[in-house]
């Protein structure tokens, strides 16, 4: 009589493929493959945002694979979301392009504030949720 393991055994139930070793069981599991992205500061800062203070999320995002699309489409968004909070707010100023040439100083001021008030917008909209 031949009381030998199978080598491979799959769980009908969760479909887990599980290899012998020794006397047990071990699960071969892997994390799908995710496509290479480069991370801007929008997806740095909310990939830190999600390792820190929403550990569930990140983990479940690692492991079904959809991380670095989540990433990608967030710092996609918030370039675009960005450009147009900065748009409308110099249309709302009182900014125009020949300032650039006669108060540079004070443009910069100016546009560096619209630019600080953008991206504090996006990150209540978008990084920080």
């Amino acid at each position: 009589m031949n009381n030998e393991l199978p080598k491979i055994k799959i769980d009908e139930r969760t479909g887990i493929e599980y290899h012998l070793d020794g006397d047990y069981y071990i699960p071969n599991l892997t994390i799908p493959k995710q496509e290479k992205i480069t991370l801007n500061k929008y997806g740095r800062m909310r990939l830190k945002y999600l390792k820190e203070h929403k550990k569930a999320d990140y983990t479940i995002m690692l492991m079904d694979g959809i991380l670095n699309t989540h990433l990608k489409e967030l710092q996609e968004t918030a370039d675009t979301r960005v450009q147009q909070i900065i748009s409308e707010l110099k249309a709302k100023s009182d900014l125009t392009e020949d300032m650039k040439n006669t108060d540079m100083l004070y443009w910069v001021g100016i546009m560096n504030s619209i630019k600080a008030q953008a991206e504090e917008i996006v990150f209540s909209e978008l990084i920080y949720v």
